[in-house]
């Protein structure tokens, strides 16, 4: 039997973003971005149904586009940056749902409380750039509760409604470069 020879990703940020959605009023979508981290990615071969996923992220580094929501953000009532600088994301497992959609399995820490979570990612494809470079794109989607995770901020609108969301939803678009 061949023993595939296990392939270092690693991630294309010029080609990459990760964001995060939190429905404010409950009437429309904040968008949050992490701007600083670092995400790797090992398989066997190029077959990512195995795959081991590690993602590390600076949350001083997400941004909303607001400067005093961002401060907000880094307080107490959200991500206490000062005791909890990092959020990090551990894959578990990969089930592979079909040709381009797997089930991505995995511990994600916020706040120093560590939860598992499940995401989807859809398979683009594997190509080579004009540089010689192989690359793998993802879009990866899934929703966490923030209030799982410590997130504690809570405000309510004179109809009862919520100022934000319990539930966070994640976008991303992920390009992975294979290691030379």
């Amino acid at each position: 039997m061949e023993t595939l020879t296990k392939t270092k990703w690693g991630v294309d940020k010029a080609h990459s973003e990760i964001q995060f959605k939190a429905k404010h009023l409950m009437i429309s979508n904040v968008t949050i971005k992490l701007t600083e981290y670092d995400l790797s990615a090992e398989t066997e071969g190029t077959d990512f149904s195995s795959a081991v996923i590690n993602l590390s992220g600076e949350v001083k580094s997400l941004t909303s586009g607001n400067e005093q929501r961002d401060q907000h953000m880094m307080g107490d009532d959200f991500f206490d940056v000062a005791k909890f600088p990092k959020m990090i994301f551990a894959s578990t497992s990969l089930k592979k749902e079909s040709d381009d959609l797997y089930e991505v399995h995995g511990n994600l820490t916020l706040r120093g409380t560590t939860r598992p979570v499940t995401f989807k990612a859809e398979f683009g494809g594997i190509v080579k750039d004009p540089y010689g470079n192989t690359k793998a794109g993802f879009h990866v989607t899934g929703k966490v509760n923030r209030k799982d995770f410590g997130l504690k901020f809570h405000a309510a609108t004179e109809t009862g409604g919520l100022v934000v969301s319990d539930e966070i939803k994640l976008d991303a678009e992920i390009e992975l470069v294979m290691a030379k």
